[in-house]
């Protein structure tokens, strides 16, 4: 990210205003720095050279004060509204992340997951000094320095002149020092995004851990990121001290120059106290943006290095949505046709030709890794296919709305994310069923059994703050909100994976409840009970890419989406819950 980068203002509105602002407070910064100077010199040089009292000079000194609690007000407006604008920015920035992730659908998630989630969590809090510190700093340069170089040359032009052969000296050991500060904070971020992946990752399979007595396995390898993680962040602290260290030595020795230089010839009578003073007086301010900026650039590095990763995610290309309404799914037919999705080398699934049949079972069967979530994806809308279509209706699937294509779906993954809330929140959400129908599809499910085990019933709080349910729970929690919601689709992932053989029973008759009442249900299935549950059986298969393919198909270097959907998906929902 350059210093001001234009994306920040693109993508960000506050910091556009926020430049404003601190383009009008640099300006009145300017001015008030030259009043102070002419102020002083003023107040000072007449008692000196022509022997005037204080009451000659009290104007100046109250003028003095005045600007002195003007500049000081001015400071604490900044520093108030620096705060303000980085909130802003930061939030915005996480918005518009957000929702551009969204977009880019579930291959993309299943690459950079999980940075992106350490990135809008953390991450992009690192911009706050960039904001409160850095970039008024930066836009200081821009005025208080040349008004007040301005003001030197008209005063005294030799002094203006070493001003400006030592100025160049502070940018450059700035971009010396800045790329190598700018690397250790790279490396800082994807430690730190490492590092949140595998806590994660550990979290999410630490009840498997304690069952298999193996919690503690992962200890060493976690204290090792942590400690590499302190380890980067301290040589990035290092680089800023002595960089610091530098620039300060640069920006002294340059004042104490001019300031040999002015009292030298003060001595000699070659130029008034009178601008001597102003001259003095200046050449401090002259440095002190440029100085600032090199302190307070090292403070704002991770910020910087978080904006380029959220900005790399913004200008990830996205697919264009349909536009065309989506046909009525319980009257038109679904065909899909030569279905070839990339991923890791192979197609999966490879050529699928089948047609979806209106109010049946449809079982989509075969071995890991053929594709068959990967086809529920594309079913859904969420994933494009690198080959082939899919007809709704004689209409491609691509040309549809994904909104209205949505509200005819019900979507039952292998692990359904639970929203902090209660459990009739969870079920009702969005929908308006009484309590005999809430009860009646969870009888149906098998999930009413659990809910009266629970202490408060119905009530019962779940998700972040509440119990836990176990995932063969939430897959009947979900097969409850099915049953309630009206959609012509019902789409199930291997629902019955974590289920006993009473609760499988009772599941498969809520499939068969669902296709009864009209609904089409399409079924990832691996149990044999489930495929004879079914009206018709889709085979899925796979099968390896040849050279030339994976030459002029670049994602078939791309993780396969049922290791996303397996895996992090449902881990991914919950933490950005």
């Amino acid at each position: 990210m350059k210093p001001l980068d234009k994306r920040l203002l693109t993508y960000a509105a506050a910091a556009k205003k926020y430049i404003i602002f601190i383009t009008i407070f640099g300006t009145l910064t300017a001015v008030l720095v030259l009043a102070q100077a002419i102020s002083i010199s003023s107040a000072i040089s007449p008692v000196i050279s022509e022997g005037k009292t204080l009451t000659d000079v009290f104007p100046w000194v109250i003028t003095l004060l005045v600007i002195v609690t003007v500049r000081a007000g001015l400071v604490y407006l900044l520093n108030s509204r620096a705060h303000r604008a980085a909130n802003d920015a930061i939030i915005e920035l996480r918005e518009q992340v957000l929702d551009h992730v969204t977009k880019l659908g579930p291959r993309w998630l299943a690459r950079k997951g999980t940075d992106t989630i350490t990135l809008i969590t953390r991450g992009l809090d690192d911009l706050g000094p960039y904001f409160v510190s850095y970039l008024p700093q930066l836009l200081m340069t821009m005025t208080v320095t040349p008004v007040a170089l301005a003001v030197m040359l008209y005063y005294d032009f030799l002094s203006a002149l070493i001003a400006v052969l030592t100025i160049p000296l502070i940018p450059i050991f700035m971009i010396l020092v800045g790329k190598l500060t700018q690397e250790y904070s790279d490396q800082k971020l994807k430690t730190m995004e490492r590092l949140g992946s595998q806590l994660l990752d550990l979290i999410a399979g630490l009840a498997t851990l304690k069952a298999l007595g193996r919690e503690k396995a992962p200890n060493k390898h976690v204290h090792q990121l942590g400690q590499t993680h302190a380890k980067t962040s301290m040589q990035t602290l290092r680089v800023a001290f002595l960089s610091g260290a530098i620039l300060e030595f640069i920006a002294t020795l340059s004042v104490a120059l001019v300031a040999v230089e002015v009292g030298m010839r003060l001595v000699y009578g070659n130029i008034s106290l009178y601008a001597g003073l102003i001259v003095i007086m200046l050449a401090p301010e002259v440095y002190l943006p440029l100085r600032e900026v090199g302190k307070q650039f090292h403070n704002s590095a991770d910020g910087v290095a978080a904006a380029n990763a959220a900005f790399e995610i913004l200008e990830e290309p996205v697919q264009t949505d349909g536009s065309i309404k989506a046909p009525n799914l319980a009257q038109d037919l679904v065909q899909i046709e030569d279905l070839h999705v990339a991923a890791r080398g192979a197609w999966a699934p490879a050529g699928l030709n089948a047609s979806i049949q209106r109010g049946k079972i449809t079982a989509l069967v075969g071995p890991s890794g053929a594709g068959k979530t990967t086809t529920v994806m594309v079913l859904l809308g969420l994933l494009k296919p690198t080959r082939g279509r899919v007809l709704v209706g004689g209409i491609d699937l691509a040309e549809i709305d994904p909104s209205s294509w949505w509200r005819q779906h019900t979507w039952v993954p292998q692990a359904p994310a639970i929203l902090p809330g209660t459990i009739r929140e969870n079920i009702s959400f969005g929908l308006d069923v009484s309590q005999d129908k809430l009860e009646e599809a969870a009888r149906a499910t098998g999930f009413l059994e659990v809910v009266e085990k629970l202490p408060a019933k119905w009530d019962t709080p779940v998700g972040q703050g509440g119990i836990g349910l176990s995932v063969g729970q939430r897959q009947r929690l979900a097969l409850t909100r099915a049953l309630l919601e009206q959609t012509p689709w019902v789409i199930l992932d291997e629902p019955t994976a974590h289920l006993d053989a009473l609760t499988e029973s009772q599941v498969l008759d809520t499939m068969i409840r669902l296709r009864d009442m009209g609904r089409t249900v399409i079924v990832i299935a691996h149990r044999k009970a489930v495929v004879d549950a079914a009206d018709s059986i889709v085979q899925i298969e796979s099968r390896p890419a040849t050279e030339q393919e994976i030459l002029d198909y670049p994602q078939l270097a791309e993780k396969t989406i049922e290791q996303f959907f397996l895996t992090e998906q449902p881990r991914l929902l919950e933490e950005t819950r």
